[in-house]
């Protein structure tokens, strides 16, 4: 399944005596980059949080996790206060009060609504059932991302899957003019050489006229390219009805069929194919456009 690197997820529940909020947002990235935030009380739950993802299936994009996470009870927890925090940020709001010329409202109960100020110490096992409330409102968060993933990706596919039989439809068009190309070709040459051995009286050879001109005819057909152009067309199709990331194996697959279709174009002595080429050619770079937003 085709899925897009932007997405959004957002889910709230109250869980187990704890209000979580989690907010998912992604946008396009070559590799896996994710950032959460936490409440500094609950930092410790972020090393779980990437793994997680990933499991889910999460392999691109540039991920910002937001998570917010209250007691509704009273919290079986020790809480000191964390003097050197404490201490810096009393001295960054009187410098702000002095730098900004701001009326002096500082007070016990203004700063205390800071809550990175304060240390948690909760029992060990505690950690655990945090986890489980968190995960509880982090999967739901998840789905949602990934199916706003996979609905943006089902609008790329279809875009892509036209793209592709335009495609296809000027290869078939390409392999009809070439024979009569190579035909033309062939015969041209022949008239060529012949006039020109004629107007220097130079005695010539019919079979060798005819095995050269066959000789040169075949550097220009491009049945070869044909060949492995519409593999690469299978390729992509194949791509497309995967359930894996394909992004980075579509992006090669594309370096390819340039490859064949820019041989053909160099090869072509027919101003026909060579307009189709410029049309392949423009199609295959709206598809790199687009799969630059695919996982």
């Amino acid at each position: 399944m085709i899925r897009s690197m932007t997405g959004f997820g957002r889910a709230r529940e109250t869980v187990n005596g704890r209000d979580i909020t989690v907010e998912m947002k992604a946008v396009n990235n070559r590799y896996f980059d994710c950032s959460v935030r936490l409440p500094r009380s609950y930092s410790y739950l972020e090393e779980r949080i990437k793994p997680y993802l990933q499991s889910r299936g999460i392999s691109r994009g540039k991920l910002d996790v937001s998570i917010t996470m209250e007691r509704t009870d009273a919290p079986a927890t020790n809480i000191t206060l964390d003097e050197a925090y404490a201490a810096e940020y009393v001295k960054a709001l009187r410098q702000l009060r002095d730098t900004c010329d701001l009326t002096d409202d500082i007070s016990v109960m203004t700063v205390a609504q800071n809550r990175d100020l304060f240390c948690f110490i909760k029992p060990e096992d505690d950690a655990e059932e945090e986890w489980a409330a968190l995960l509880t409102v982090l999967a739901l968060a998840t789905d949602r991302f990934l199916a706003a993933r996979e609905r943006e990706g089902a609008n790329i596919k279809a875009d892509i899957e036209g793209k592709l039989e335009r495609i296809r439809t000027a290869t078939e068009r390409i392999d009809g003019l070439s024979d009569t190309d190579i035909k033309t070709y062939r015969q041209k040459l022949e008239q060529r050489l012949r006039e020109m051995l004629e107007d220097n009286r130079i005695s010539f050879d019919e079979n060798r006229i005819l095995t050269e001109c066959a000789v040169f005819a075949d550097r220009i057909a491009i049945d070869e390219e044909l060949v492995r152009l519409r593999s690469h067309l299978g390729g992509f199709a194949e791509l497309l009805a995967s359930s894996e990331p394909v992004g980075r194996r579509f992006d090669f697959l594309l370096q390819e069929a340039n490859r064949e279709i820019n041989t053909i174009g160099s090869k072509s002595q027919n101003s026909d194919i060579t307009a189709l080429v410029v049309d392949v050619k423009c199609e295959l770079e709206k598809i790199r456009e687009q799969i630059q937003n695919i996982e």
